[in-house]
């Protein structure tokens, strides 16, 4: 209860006391937009790594060294938990912004902070809105700034993997730009599983290597979330294996 508290007291302060950081920001984003965009970052950054710390997460990380630092990238992780987001946007190097839920869009505070960090709202229900938010986030990759997915559509509930849908996969084959598979596993122990209280848990999140799509096996040109899809399952079964073995074990 007490972590829940924390979280909770730390995420609304920061949200409320950083508008005002935000504008000052803004300001001087005039100037020299790369800069401050790279300063913001940086801000979301650290709250998200308190937020993590506050809710005693302790996370094991694999394959960071496949991540490209040099260019914009496509991030194609599996959907477990709200601290999916949480763990590992504190680990973008570059500019990352990710494809959200609209709903989200309707939190004030949270939607500027949002979209100061180039994240795109998708509403699931509305396939017009949705090619506006792929061609977005095409936009954003042609000018170097990642964009992070989760192609499932929502959080899984059973632990099972929903199919990746084919379409974010547009933002990679119209720009050429890497895609980075990302696996999350146990992230759902932090919070889901026993809502509306923290647990103190141990995630991995395992970092693939890139795949060009010019790369993407023939078989799979057409569906190459059908691919990428079989390359995190396969991820994220030797992380729910690294979970379990002596080494990790308290």
């Amino acid at each position: 209860m007490i972590r829940s508290i924390l979280f909770i007291l730390f995420a609304v302060t920061y949200l409320i006391l950083g508008i005002p950081v935000l504008g000052i920001l803004w300001i001087l984003r005039k100037f020299n937009r790369k800069s401050i965009d790279l300063v913001t970052l940086r801000m979301v950054q650290w709250a998200l790594s308190v937020l993590e710390h506050i809710a005693g997460v302790e996370v094991i990380v694999t394959g960071y060294e496949n991540v490209p630092t040099d260019e914009a990238v496509l991030y194609v992780g599996n959907h477990r938990s709200y601290f999916d987001i949480v763990t590992s946007y504190s680990r973008c190097p570059g500019l990352t912004g990710y494809i959200s839920k609209d709903s989200l869009q309707k939190i004030p505070l949270l939607r500027t902070w949002m979209e100061r960090v180039y994240c795109l709202f998708l509403n699931r229900d509305d396939t017009r809105q949705g090619l506006k938010t792929i061609l977005a986030a095409i936009d954003q990759v042609k000018h170097g700034i990642s964009i992070f997915v989760f192609p499932e559509g929502t959080r899984s509930k059973t632990g099972e993997m929903a199919a990746f849908h084919e379409g974010t996969f547009k933002i990679a084959t119209k720009t050429g730009c890497p895609i980075v598979p990302v696996a999350f596993s146990n992230t759902e122990e932090i919070f889901e599983n026993h809502m509306p209280f923290l647990r103190k848990t141990k995630v991995v999140i395992s970092y693939g290597k890139p795949i060009l799509p010019s790369e993407i096996p023939e078989e799979y040109k057409k569906r190459p979330g059908a691919y990428v899809q079989g390359i995190v399952a396969e991820m994220k079964e030797k992380g729910d294996e690294l979970l379990i073995s002596p080494s990790c074990r308290p």
